[in-house]
């Protein structure tokens, strides 16, 4: 197994701009921490080159260029082998003023052995006295033109260069506290892993959810989740923040043409890095070269945020939620800026009850990738069994909706979203059993996809708001149907006994599908699908809220009959015939919406409480409905035995569904046991 790549961080500059100086300061100021390690790359090359400098001053270039290789490809075997991250001074090129374009003197083994390069940029003219006055070196006079061009572009290169590396660049222009500043970087980038941020922010997250009192989180059943930027505003205040922080951008002298510097968002995330953990910590590292005053950069944020309006649905829906508080946690994760939209929902008056997990600053400790969306959904889903509705619009909020109990995607106007979503979604649909709805802000907005793929549903939608702000977790979970006229009509085949085998079963069967159209959608909820009409056009026809990733589990034998009932009115869901407990296997469970268990007759519960049990033991916050003809009221009773009772108190995810409950404590042998009528078998016993 590959040993994983040591931190190397490169300080890099134009010779004169002080990386010996700088270096020589962080070497004291970090010599406590024991965690580094510093070289300077001339002197690596002295020690590996017979006839040390002398010598490599007057060798070829090509073979300069392999002892610059093997220089630094030994800085990472020290690295590697001391356990401490490298600081290595270089050079990327050399420019003689007149010449038309500068060396570049870097190799691949510099591209492949960096983690991070850190860039000294003093002004020019600054540099340009650092040279006159230092006596130690024989260094030719430059203009500060000269030098200007030749650092802009370094800077060019060297970013286009880390991003196709997959090294994280920074330019450091301040003087003053050049050491401070450099000594933090050198800190968090020798910390900073990609386990690291996500510990961190599920550290934050508990944060927030500890932050209720013991009440209120013992009160906390569900959790709502949502992206900031287009989800809940139509803007994406990434461009916003660049466009003020222009105005931060020190100006260029008259006469020099300024090479680009292409620090944008948009240019970043299309490079090779991608969305990827790298992508997001560069984009940290773009804030902080830009903006390298905090006071500066929530200025602006203040400002971005003042030119915010959230979707007034939007609006609406987290203040219905904010009279739920007390069972309902909000909070927006975003890829973003977290101090944008803090000050956005706090000019919202909505600040004291959604709170913000995301980035922007290193002292932040965590970036926010897709990646880490997911895990925080999932762990609100498992460590903490909270049910999870998911919201975004982007494919950077698709795995986060794939981990939750329930998706909805934010569909705004056409030429503002997301060019990549639709085949994204379609993916995750067909192939990854994502089941989603989308909400169209504005309504004029066209839909994504197709209804049939994607339904539609309003914010104010009043099923909607339910499965997002109802107690998801009642104390009274048991719903059965025994003073109904439909139970007493389907309950007289089941008890006569002259009705057995074929019959008996056909009864049990309408028994299953009268329960899972009449009570088992007041548990699970319904959705909205479009049919072809027999009048030639599409309408909307409706069927059991994610249907397909819903698992029917036919306890064996007796619940077969029935648990086939139920599946003619959930078509679309997983069946499976368990006998035992362990039947039931981990990819009968992993990402279904509901597990249904199905058994003709509930006597003590025992039966059923050791599937709930079993399936706890793969998935803690699966809702569970357990579906059965006839329960005896002992079962749920806490005068009698009261099993599944106790199961009911103690998982808020799991409720009953019963044609009917029974006083009576008969239970069935022989010609009278239910499976032995079922199938004929009642001389066999």
């Amino acid at each position: 197994m590959a040993s994983t790549k040591p931190v190397v961080i490169g300080l890099y500059g134009v010779p004169g701009c002080g990386k010996s100086t700088v270096m020589r300061d962080l070497k004291h100021s970090l010599v406590a921490t024991r965690k580094f390690s510093f070289h300077e790359g001339s002197d690596m090359i002295a020690s590996l080159v017979p006839g040390g400098l002398a010598e490599f001053k007057t060798a070829s270039d090509e073979a300069k260029a392999h002892w610059r290789q093997a220089a630094i490809e030994a800085i990472a075997e020290l690295s590697r082998s001391s356990g401490r991250a490298a600081v290595v001074t270089g050079h990327f090129m050399f420019w003689n003023e007149g010449d038309k374009a500068g060396e570049a003197v870097y190799t691949q083994g510099d591209l492949d052995t960096y983690t991070h390069i850190v860039y000294l940029d003093p002004a020019p003219e600054l540099v340009v006295q650092w040279r006159q006055n230092d006596g130690s070196r024989d260094r030719p006079l430059v203009s500060a033109e000269h030098l200007r061009r030749w650092q802009q572009t370094e800077k060019a290169e060297l970013r286009r260069l880390c991003r196709n590396s997959g090294i994280l660049f920074l330019s450091v222009s301040d003087t003053k506290s050049v050491v401070d500043r450099m000594a933090a970087l050198l800190v968090d980038f020798e910390e900073h892993t990609e386990a690291r941020n996500l510990s961190e922010a599920k550290n934050v997250l508990e944060e927030i959810l500890n932050s209720r009192d013991a009440e209120a989180l013992q009160g906390l059943e569900t959790t709502l989740v949502l992206d900031g930027d287009r989800t809940l505003a139509p803007v994406d205040t990434g461009p916003l923040f660049w466009n003020l922080a222009a105005n931060w951008e020190p100006a260029s002298p008259k006469g020099v043409t300024p090479v680009e510097d292409d620090r944008s968002l948009k240019a970043l995330f299309s490079s090779p890095l991608g969305y990827s953990y790298t992508a997001f910590r560069q984009a940290t590292l773009l804030y902080e070269e830009h903006i390298p005053s905090d006071d500066d950069f929530n200025r602006i944020c203040d400002e971005v945020a003042s030119s915010v309006k959230l979707y007034p649905g939007m609006v609406s829906l987290l203040k219905h939620v904010e009279k739920h508080s007390h069972h309902i946690a909000v909070i927006v994760v975003t890829c973003g800026l977290r101090r944008v939209w803090e000050a956005v929902l706090d000019r919202a008056g909505l600040s004291n009850t959604v709170k913000v997990i995301g980035g922007g600053r290193l002292s932040d400790g965590l970036i926010v990738t897709a990646e880490v969306k997911a895990a925080l959904v999932a762990f609100l889903r498992d460590t903490y069994a909270l049910y999870v509705t998911a919201v975004g619009d982007s494919p950077l909020d698709v795995p986060m909706m794939r981990e939750a109990h329930q998706a909805v995607v934010v569909v705004g106007e056409e030429h503002g979203r997301s060019k990549t979503m639709d085949e994204r979604l379609r993916q995750a649909i067909d192939q990854g059993g994502l089941r989603a709805r989308q909400v169209l802000l504005p309504s004029s907005a066209p839909p994504r996809l197709d209804p049939g793929r994607l339904p539609v549903v309003h914010l104010a939608d009043a099923e909607l708001l339910a499965s997002i702000v109802d107690p998801r977790y009642h104390y009274d979970r048991i719903l059965h149907a025994t003073a109904r006229n439909a139970a007493k009509l389907l309950m007289t085949p089941t008890r006569d006994a002259r009705v057995a085998g074929p019959a008996l079963r056909r009864a049990h069967a309408r028994v299953g599908w009268y329960l899972a159209t009449e009570l088992l959608p007041e548990v699970l909820g319904t959705e909205e699908y479009s049919i072809p009409h027999v009048q030639g056009h599409t309408t909307s026809g409706h069927r059991i809220l994610n249907e397909e990733k819903t698992t029917i589990v036919a306890l064996m034998r007796g619940g077969e009959p029935m648990a086939l009932g139920v599946n003619d009115a959930l078509p679309g869901a997983m069946f499976l015939h368990a006998k035992k407990p362990d039947e039931v296997k981990a990819e009968h469970v992993k990402g279904q919406w509901a597990i249904l268990l199905v058994d003709s007759v509930v006597n003590s519960g025992k039966s059923m409480v050791e599937f709930v049990q079993r399936i706890r033991s793969l998935d803690a916050t699966v809702p569970i409905v357990c579906v059965a003809g006839v329960v005896q009221a002992r079962s749920i009773s806490c005068f009698g035995d009261g099993l599944l009772n106790q199961a009911l108190q103690d998982d808020k995810a799991l409720s009953l569904v019963a044609l009917r409950l029974s006083d009576n404590k008969f239970t069935g042998q022989g010609g009278t046991d239910t499976g032995n009528r079922l199938f004929n078998t009642t001389r066999l016993d």
